[in-house]
This record gives C-alpha cells, structure tokens and sequence, in this order.
C-alpha cells in the first residue's frame, strides 16, 4: 500500500467576510518544506487576512489550515506561534524604548520556566532563572550575529533607522525559533539599499536556519528574485498559483496589476 506523505503547510478551502464583505474566498494552496513562497495581490486583495487566519487572529467562516498535519483553525495566536510558525507585520510592532536585545529577547517568552516568584529570587548566575536567562540571552546574541545588529545590540530601538527597526522585527520572530516564518511585506517603506539587505537577509536565513518563509510583498522584482512559487490573489480570490516565470506573463495577474497588457518582469 502507498503511503501519503505528510503536506508540510496547506490551506483548504479557506474563506471569510466581514459584514457581508468576502475578504477570501475558498482560497487553497500547499507549500513543501523549504524555500520561500510568495503570496502577492494589489492592496485590499486579502494578503494580511490570509497571514490573520494562518496564526488565529481571525477565525475563518469555513475552511482548514493545516501545519504538519495538524489543523490550526481555533488555535489562539500563542499557540499557532509554540507549535512553530513566527510572524512579522506591515507595521512595525516594536518596544520603542526598549533595547534590541531586550525587543528581541521578547521572542524567547514561550520558552521561559521560571514563573515571577522564581525571578524575584534570582540571586546569582548559578540560580535556575539565572542559568535559564543566560541560555536565552545566548540565543539571541546569535540572532544579533545573524543579521548583523551588534552595533544596535543596546540601543533603544525607538532611535534606529526604519530599515534597521524592521530587522530587529524580523530577530523577535526568528527567536521563537519556527519552521515557517510569515513576513508581511518585509522590505514596505525601505530604500533600494535597505530592501536589497532584507533580501541578503531572508535567502541567509532559509539557507542556514532551514526556517520555510512565506511573504507578503509588493515590490516585483524582489518577489521574483527569490519565490520558488507565487501565490496571486484579488478581491479575496484566487487567479493563480505556480512559478515566478508562469505567473508573471499570466493575463489575469497583468491586469490585476497593470490594467494592460504588459509583462510584470519590467514592473519596477
């Protein structure tokens, strides 16, 4: 008997409305484990609801949301993120008068055993909460290596540049160390120098981390360069699905974005 191989990520038939608004409609697609996939669509198509559904802010009127084979459809976001799926956001959600390391160090609170009462007797290194905060801290010195922030290591973040803020995001999701990281529009608002450091970034981070990514993002040219494939959505609905090559001469995605008939690899 052939066995079934376990999908790594799959939506199914996945559709919700806000006061009669069909914000997605049975909209269904599977990533393999790996790489990064792309879901584009001009503004108000439904790319973030999407993103609210997968990590249970929003709860879909029908439709699964399947992760390693496990459905997530009623899972609260904490626990969507335990099981293994980090998120950043179109606006950036950061602490500002809070260092990098401690904005980043907020990544690790689901990893963390020592209650309140065990901190306010935290009398040494050699303590539980002691050793425990030390192993955390160790993890993100590693994430601050990674992308490159330890001249920012201390510094409030509400002083930092926008693209640099943007990266610290990205280093709070990846301490919750996941297997799949959803980025909304990762590179919104950068100049051409901070959008090609996030693309250096998010390649290092599938390459070395393993981590799966799937994005949301506006800019063609960095979605072409690094999607394996590409999800396109509008109004809610689903035109089409497949490589970067395959979609970008699709009609319906030309005019979708163009309203002509134009090719979208000369889309700036």
């Amino acid at each position: 008997m052939q066995r079934t191989l376990m999908v790594f990520f799959k939506i199914e038939n996945l559709s919700i409305s806000f006061g009669g608004l069909k914000a997605l409609d049975d909209i269904s697609f599977q990533m393999e484990k790996g790489g990064i996939y792309a879901i584009i669509g001009p503004n108000g198509a439904g790319k973030t609801t999407l993103f609210n559904c997968i990590n249970g802010i929003y709860k879909p009127d029908s439709g699964n949301v399947y992760f390693q084979g496990k459905n997530l459809i009623g899972l609260k976001p904490d626990k969507v993120a335990k099981i293994g799926i980090a998120r950043t956001f179109q606006n950036i959600e950061l602490f500002k008068y809070m260092s990098t390391m401690d904005n980043i160090m907020l990544g690790r609170h689901l990893y963390l055993k020592t209650g309140l009462f065990d901190c306010m007797f935290m009398w040494g290194k050699h303590s539980f909460a002691g050793r425990e905060e030390a192993e955390h801290r160790r993890k993100v010195e590693e994430i601050i290596d990674l992308l490159d922030l330890q001249t920012v290591r201390d510094k409030l973040v509400g002083g930092l540049p926008y693209g640099t803020q943007k990266l610290v995001e990205l280093g709070r999701a990846l301490a919750l160390e996941p297997e799949l990281l959803l980025l909304d529009e990762p590179c919104a608002g950068m100049n051409a120098e901070e959008k090609q450091d996030t693309i250096f970034w998010i390649k290092d981070i599938q390459d070395e981390l393993g981590v799966t990514i799937l994005l949301i993002e506006h800019d063609m040219n960095i979605v072409m360069d690094i999607s394996r494939r590409i999800l396109v959505i509008n109004f809610g609905s689903s035109i089409t699905e497949g490589t970067p090559e395959d979609v970008q001469k699709h009609p319906e995605v030309l005019e979708a974005y163009l309203g002509a008939d134009e090719d979208l690899e000369h889309v700036a």
